[in-house]
């Protein structure tokens, strides 16, 4: 959405350009037509600061002038395009991360207000407003931008409804640096808004997700960072090579007594026309896990109970440790220890997708229950916002792929999970989609359960803060695996 509203130069308190209200449409043309109004026909309106202020609408902030002051000492010192900051919220500083190239996710929080270089906010508005065939197609008319081929396609920002500000701090970015100054320089009153994890996944919210992908893709368009496509599909003599078992279903846990016997009968009750087995990699429980997990091994072949010979591993170490085990079957398929299948056809299905798509992972769809099954909103999680055509690249943009997750061992053992407990599977999935083909099942297979003993429950600001910024890194790292893959170099992006 078009969250920000402007205010220009050091006479900010008399400088207000846009009033806080919502246009019919949040049309990004329309909104650069004002800024191309003030900020390069009638340059007069404007001081001679060289950055811009732009405040989240509808947001009462105080204290914000020795702040922006402050933003923009720190923009002139690292030559910025855009500069934010961390804030008071009800009196206490309300922390934000640091910006990175693999920021790449709509949702990133800048705060309530930023500071935009003027030189390269009027740029992106001429850019836009002289376009005389800006569509959705993105136009190639560019208008009057100097002349320069070169900053006419680094500008180059798609007709918005939703993601305007996306666009925006995306082209702004092409421009130069987005500074995060890790100070308090302003306050406001509490903002917190109940936003769910799963809200970019609701069916409700698909128009904007499709514009959120639309810019996003672009953006990856200019900087060199899309994947080719096709991507390589697994050979017949791949698929149909023998490593024991057809399929092992993988169970890293900890301290999971009250669920872990659930999970593991979920597993073991599959109906399948070949062998498999059920992986439980014990993380050194000390909760009863150990002996309940020891017992079911006892009474059933088919459960293998492992017990790393290393404490402390992440739940990407224990899946390693379990794709390094002579039982790990030709195809490792996920169960979280508090979750369960759907189905007795859950695993079989998963299988045949992966020979009917020749595909090295596999990703399907999960429900959203309590923990006793009970369906809660919004229900199916079926992630359809992944296209052949584009889903891996609008992978960059998404926080996660999906469950349950199945992969092709070889190629898992050849990559590797990294040893955390959070993004080690998105991690995975990004680096195969780089290169594989990855096969989408729509049809739910899995229960993911919703209680109090979630790991992603009630995480606290900087628990969230440390999960965002570690999935800005997988994506920045990943970003420049592509651009390397397409011969972009490092020195090119300077």
């Amino acid at each position: 959405m078009n969250e920000f509203d402007y205010i220009c130069g050091s006479e900010w308190l008399e400088a207000l350009l846009r009033e806080n209200q919502q246009s019919e449409t949040d049309d990004i043309s329309a909104l650069f037509m004002e800024l191309y109004d003030n900020f390069v026909r009638n340059p007069d309106k404007v001081s001679d600061s060289e950055y811009v202020l732009l405040k989240k609408r509808g947001t009462e902030i105080h204290n914000l002038k020795r702040g922006f002051e402050r933003m923009i000492s720190v923009g002139r010192m690292t030559d910025a395009s855009m500069v934010y900051s961390d804030f008071y919220e009800d009196g206490i500083i309300h922390p934000l991360i640091d910006y990175q190239e693999g920021s790449l996710r709509d949702d990133f929080d800048f705060g309530h207000a930023i500071a935009v270089r003027k030189r390269d906010l009027s740029a992106v508005a001429e850019c836009i407003s002289s376009s005389s065939s800006f569509s959705s197609e993105y136009g190639t008319d560019m208008g009057n931008c100097g002349g320069n081929i070169n900053t006419m396609m680094r500008l180059k920002v798609p007709a918005c409804r939703y993601a305007a500000f996306y666009a925006l701090r995306l082209a702004l970015s092409r421009c130069g640096a987005i500074v995060h100054v890790s100070e308090p320089l302003y306050a406001v009153d509490s903002s917190r808004q109940d936003v769910s994890q799963f809200d970019y996944v609701n069916p409700r919210n698909r128009e904007v997700q499709m514009e959120m992908e639309q810019v996003c893709t672009s953006h990856l368009e200019l900087i060199g960072g899309t994947v080719r496509m096709p991507q390589e599909q697994l050979l017949p003599s791949e698929l149909n090579s023998k490593m024991g078992v057809e399929a092992s279903v993988i169970i890293p846990v900890f301290n999971r007594v009250r669920t872990i016997k659930d999970a593991i009968l979920s597993a073991l009750s599959q109906k399948a026309d070949f062998d498999f087995n059920v992986i439980v990699v014990d993380n050194h429980s000390t909760d009863g896990t150990t002996d309940l997990v020891r017992q079911m091994s006892e009474s059933d072949h088919r459960v293998v109970h492992l017990i790393p010979d290393e404490e402390g591993l992440g739940i990407g170490g224990c899946w390693n440790y379990a794709l390094d085990s002579r039982w790990c079957g030709k195809f490792a398929v996920q169960l979280d220890s508090d979750d369960l299948y759907s189905s007795e056809k859950t695993l079989s299905k998963i299988v045949e997708c992966f020979y009917s798509e020749s595909c090295a992972m596999v990703i399907g769809s999960y429900t959203l229950t309590d923990f006793d099954g009970n369906v809660i909103p919004p229900g199916l999680i079926d992630h359809s916002e992944w296209t052949a055509e584009n889903g891996p690249n609008n992978a960059l943009r998404i926080n996660g792929l999906g469950a349950p997750r199945a992969f092709y061992t070889p190629v898992a053992r050849s990559i590797r999970f990294p040893n955390v407990s959070y993004g080690e599977d998105y991690a995975m999935g990004l680096a195969i989609s780089r290169k594989y083909r990855i096969g989408r099942i729509w049809e739910s297979l899995y229960m993911c359960r919703r209680w109090e003993g979630n790991s992603d429950a009630a995480l606290n600001i900087e628990a969230q803060n440390r999960n965002n910024l570690y999935k800005d890194r997988l994506r920045s790292w990943e970003l420049s695996a592509r651009q390397l893959q397409n011969g972009v170099k490092q020195y090119d992006k300077k």
